[in-house]
């Protein structure tokens, strides 16, 4: 054998087998290099559809947790409301929650507390009320008892029966409580419903329940009676299921783990996918008062988007290739013979491999042309590399420009208002390019090909191989959904049209009656004055209703706005009709660019809780000033002296339905702020709250400066 090697060694050439052994060493290595960059792509591929896995997840059960609890509040606020409350009034508030597609939702229970002296007339008092064969039936000796009174079950699952105590439950008892004490709603420790303990251990589910206390009117000394509870019970597996399966679209694992009272994790439940995981992500989520964590998982082979033995082959292939192109050169050097048979097997093996590239090819540009979302790939000149069918269909234009800054005149693109030109420095791809990532920029295309105009959604992600950059845009058509939207807003309208000519019935026969009784027993003007509160405050909540879903949905008419005409204008009003007229300073206000209709919807809420929360017996005080807050940006401020918000509500006071002073007697129905959070987000600015020097509040928010800044007006006061 060693002298068959040294023949042929002679015989190709001692530099022959230098030169083969070169590029064996070279191919070799440049098989390999190229399937370990090809795996650590599919592997960045992954991490990011895991992270984005993640997010959507997050953003799911936070979402769908919000929601909930804004149901419970709602109706916890709608049985509070009733000063005799009974079964009928009880089923009418919870109907709608049948449709309201609450996933893992048991059912909707109130519960009212009782200590054994109290037994006999709570038992009475709810007979009266709609439940004539309750009977309250204390379990333990605790000294205050939970019984349930009314049950709207939102599956198919037997109810609880009234009078059930709940007392002896440790979990849902001390979430009750917590509700209680914080007037907030309150999420239990998981454990296994009652009304489940009898299924077989294999079907029964970690749950847990959301409490929310309920009050009533506020009575003479400003308190707020405690009447009971609000439960929601809510089914783990099912939750989490329902939630995330579409999140994580069947490509990722997901556990929903507590932190209960006690400090010890329990799992709540989870939701599992074929594969190994070897990606793991987690996340805390918000559930009422407790920080729970979401935990996702996947396996990376599921996630790259391209097959796993992808890099295998190439290595592979190149060591063939590699391989074939030595034995090429051997038979090469060796005689023109066995070249000629070599060249044979070599063209074979070439077709072979090009076959399989150009399968990989059609692989990738066949997903490309099939997914409806729209895809498009710069290179760091801003030249457009791809653009799949879905773009251009959206996009409109076949031809592509030759720079960014003739992509908003060539492709027609405008702010979401449909008449402003989407600024090139703003664009997604432009940022992405600069390497900035961003998520769901709105943007309208209307150009000759599109003439009625689409509404995308774009996210943009910066882009980077072999050293050279690059960017990535998704185009997503929500023209559809925002009709949808525009659909639902125009029908809360009408609805809220409807709801305001019965209270303007029921104020006007209030006001009649109170004309036609002048030497009316107290008790019937008591009710009378109730009758024209109630009217007031739901039509003010109506009011309200209708402005924070027309701050987020209302397409934005933006022009110059002349800040100080507006002010003044919004100050007239508010302080031309009192008798006690307030001290009102308005410093130097500058000309903006913004909706005139929403922009004084702010200033007005922010001036009018600047009149109403002050000391009783006090003169109002308000400064209004502004200045500039960067390039392009004015900041307008609105001080008071008033009775200032604690520091434990300034996180939440823009949030829907919070209310810094709940327990106090200043009316509002907790939507003002939240309205104007969402007016100034849409003008792309800021809002805030600090304490004011010297007592009070100072709040301040931000709108683009008008193009060509006119001359301040001056300051002047109202007293």
């Amino acid at each position: 054998m060693t002298g068959r090697l040294r023949r042929a060694v002679r015989q190709v050439g001692t530099a022959s087998v230098l030169a083969i052994a070169v590029v064996l060493v070279l191919g070799l290595g440049a098989s390999w290099q190229a399937a370990s960059s090809i795996r650590h792509g599919q592997h960045e591929r992954a991490q990011a559809v895991l992270e984005r896995a993640a997010s959507l997840s997050e953003a799911a059960v936070g979402s769908e947790v919000h929601r909930y609890l804004d149901t419970l509040r709602t109706v916890a606020a709608a049985v509070g409301s009733h000063d005799q409350l009974t079964a009928d009034d009880f089923a009418a508030i919870t109907a709608p929650l049948r449709q309201a597609g609450l996933v893992g939702a048991s059912s909707l229970v109130y519960l009212v507390a009782a200590d054994d002296a109290r037994l006999p007339a709570v038992q009475q008092y709810w007979r009266q009320r709609g439940l004539p064969g309750l009977e309250l039936r204390p379990d333990g000796a605790a000294r205050e008892h939970l019984f349930t009174i009314f049950t709207r079950t939102l599956d198919l699952s037997t109810p609880l029966a009234p009078g059930t105590d709940l007392s002896q439950v440790a979990e849902p008892t001390a979430a009750m409580y917590e509700a209680r004490r914080s007037a907030q709603p309150a999420v239990s420790d998981t454990y296994v419903l009652l009304r489940d303990r009898g299924l077989a251990p294999e079907v029964q589910q970690m749950s847990f329940l959301l409490a929310a206390p309920a009050y009533g009117d506020p009575t003479a000394d400003g308190q707020h009676e405690f009447k009971g509870w609000v439960v929601l019970g809510l089914r783990g597996q099912d939750f989490v299921g329902g939630v995330l399966s579409r999140a994580t679209q069947g490509q990722a694992n997901a556990e929903l783990w507590a932190q209960n009272g006690s400090g010890q994790a329990a799992r709540v439940a989870a939701l599992r996918q074929p594969g190994e995981p070897d990606l793991h992500r987690d996340v805390e989520v918000t559930i009422a008062n407790r920080q729970w964590r979401l935990a996702i998982s996947a396996d990376s082979a599921r996630l790259g988007g391209s097959a796993p033995q992808l890099p295998l082959l190439v290595g592979l292939g190149g060591t063939g290739l590699t391989l074939l192109v030595c034995g090429m050169l051997w038979a090469l050097a060796g005689g023109r013979g066995r070249a000629e048979a070599r060249v044979v097997t070599a063209t074979a093996g070439l077709r072979q491999a090009e076959r399989e590239a150009s399968h990989q090819v059609a692989l990738l540009n066949g997903i490309l042309d099939r997914i409806s979302d729209g895809v498009g790939v710069i290179d760091e000149t801003g030249a457009f590399l791809v653009h799949n069918p879905a773009a251009k269909e959206m996009l409109g234009r076949t031809l592509d420009p030759d720079s960014a800054e003739q992509w908003q005149e060539h492709y027609g693109m405008f702010r979401p208002d449909g008449t402003t030109p989407f600024p090139t420095e703003d664009m997604p791809l432009v940022r992405a390019l600069a390497g900035e990532s961003t998520d769901r920029v709105e943007m309208v295309i209307r150009n000759p090909d599109r003439p009625e105009g689409l509404l995308l959604s774009v996210s943009g992600r910066p882009l980077e191989a072999g050293g050279r950059r690059g960017a990535i845009a998704v185009f997503h058509d929500i023209t559809e959904a925002r009709e949808r939207e525009a659909d639902l807003t125009a029908f809360a309208g009408i609805v809220a049209h409807d709801l305001k000519n019965p209270l303007t019935v029921i104020g006007a026969h209030a006001e009649m009656a109170r004309d036609a009784l002048p030497d009316r027993p107290e008790q019937a003007a008591d009710s009378l004055d109730r009758v024209g509160a109630g009217v007031v405050r739901m039509r003010r909540l109506i009011d309200d209703l209708l402005a924070y879903v027309t701050a987020r949905d209302a397409a934005l008419k933006t022009c110059e706005v002349d800040l100080a005409e507006l002010v003044a204008d919004v100050v007239g009003e508010r302080v031309n009709h009192l008798r006690t007229r307030p001290d009102v300073y308005v410093g130097a206000l500058p000309r903006v660019l913004a909706d005139p209709a929403m922009l004084r919807h702010v200033l007005d809420n922010l001036v009018g809780n600047a009149l109403k929360y002050v000391h009783p017996g006090r003169v109002p005080k308000v400064d209004i000033s502004a200045g500039p807050a960067g390039e392009g940006w004015v900041r307008v401020e609105v001080a008071d002296r008033g009775i200032g918000i604690p520091d434990e509500d300034k996180p939440h006071v823009f949030e829907s339905f919070h209310r810094a002073h709940a327990g106090q007697s200043y009316g509002g129905t907790g939507l003002g702020l939240a309205i104007c959070r969402r007016i100034v987000d849409r003008h792309g600015g800021t809002i805030a709250v600090t304490d004011n020097p010297g007592g009070g509040s100072r709040f301040s928010f931000t709108v683009p400066a008008a193009p060509a800044l006119a001359p301040a007006a001056s300051s002047h006061e109202y007293v």
